[in-house]
């Protein structure tokens, strides 16, 4: 891996940490978990154990509080031994750090350390079956009543929501405000009304489940209103302007994870009396590799560190996520090219790879919703 300049003692301890956690405990269990599409819960708890279930959260909830460029750092490792369980953890610690950046004190007690020592792990029912990008068209509704709301509708591609202890639950309060008549609950998924549809039979990264959740006449009292009501629609965008930083973390360690592999391969993969990496086509193809997913590394690493110091930061997030993810696409094509015939087989994880990479471009915003973003701040 490369050098990474600027990185503090902390950011570069906590990096080294999720390494050794993710080539130890993550890696090696990767390819079953794929195969079986199995719920990591060995690798969740060993990354509970280190703080990695609460990185965004202060030591007050429980949290290990390492900032967001040790967030992007630490994602990066785990997606680079599962691109899957990077996908929960992200999702958890947005999860979390949402009730912290929204929540009122009795809600972040409340919540809080549970999700912090992942007992309870987090989900974020935005997308519905018919709208993801397009908010306008979410049908999912919550209307009042004696003791608090009542949730109705369905949300769809949801990460974690089969699994979830805690849930935040994006629904239209007033059909007639726009954006402000949305609002974000915090949601029991063991309630009555909280029903798991189907969890959906995924390409890639199997191991990080993704459902259908219908909500049936969910009760949920008023004190469980995040953000106050109307105020869900901005909550969503501070959380999706975060995330893309992070997916682009995340989508580098998976293309490193791929161009890693293609260089082992290569150099034992002999031909005309040789290494192929010794061939010029080949070597040629491995530079390309490294220089993109340097650049990307580099590229999030700046705009995690606009965000961590408080500067507005939405083209520089579509940038990142943007580069990195079609980056990443290219990358883990080229490593399973490298491997020939090898890579399209099961035995060879860049196959695994190129299925793991490929949601990037479409989760937290797809490529051509960031291309807009650039477009308007320019």
């Amino acid at each position: 891996m490369a050098t990474v300049l600027g990185l503090t003692d902390q950011q570069v301890a906590v990096r080294d940490l999720a390494r050794q956690v993710a080539t130890e405990v993550i890696a090696p269990t990767a390819a079953a978990r794929d195969q079986a599409a199995a719920w990591p819960h060995a690798e969740l708890k060993a990354l509970a154990e280190l703080g990695f279930m609460g990185m965004l959260l202060p030591e007050a909830h429980g949290g290990a509080d390492i900032g967001f460029v040790g967030y992007c750092l630490v994602l990066e490792e785990i997606s680079a031994a599962d691109g899957g369980v990077g996908t929960i953890a992200h999702v958890h610690n947005t999860s979390a750090a949402s009730i912290l950046r929204h929540g009122n004190d009795a809600q972040r007690q409340r919540y809080l350390p549970a999700m912090a020592r992942g007992e309870h792990i987090g989900a974020f029912l935005l997308t519905e079956p018919q709208a993801g990008s397009d908010t306008a068209a979410f049908r999912a509704s919550a209307r009042r009543d004696s003791d608090g709301f009542v949730l109705s509708g369905a949300k769809q591609f949801i990460s974690n929501g089969s699994e979830a202890g805690t849930a935040l639950v994006l629904a239209q309060t007033d059909k007639d405000a726009g954006k402000r008549g949305f609002t974000i609950f915090i949601v029991d998924p063991k309630a009555a009304g909280y029903r798991v549809a189907r969890v959906e039979d995924k390409m890639g990264q199997r191991t990080a489940h993704v459902a259908q959740i219908a909500l049936e006449d969910l009760r949920v009292p008023e004190e469980n209103v995040l953000g106050g009501v109307g105020g869900g629609y901005g909550t969503v965008m501070s959380a999706l302007s975060d995330g893309r930083i992070a997916i682009a973390s995340q989508a580098v360690g998976i293309a490193r994870a791929a161009l890693d592999a293609a260089v082992r391969y290569a150099r034992e993969r002999e031909a005309y009396g040789r290494p192929i990496i010794e061939l010029q086509a080949v070597a040629f193809r491995l530079a390309e590799m490294a220089m993109q997913v340097d650049v990307a590394r580099q590229y999030y690493l700046h705009a995690a560190r606009l965000l961590e110091a408080g500067i507005p930061c939405f083209k520089e997030a579509a940038i990142a996520k943007l580069y990195a993810s079609e980056m990443a696409e290219r990358v883990c094509s080229d490593a399973l090219q490298v491997h020939g015939g090898y890579g399209y087989l099961r035995d060879f994880p860049a196959e695994r790879y190129c299925r793991d990479v490929r949601v990037c471009k479409i989760y937290e915003g797809t490529s051509d919703i960031q291309k807009l973003i650039i477009s308007r701040n320019l």
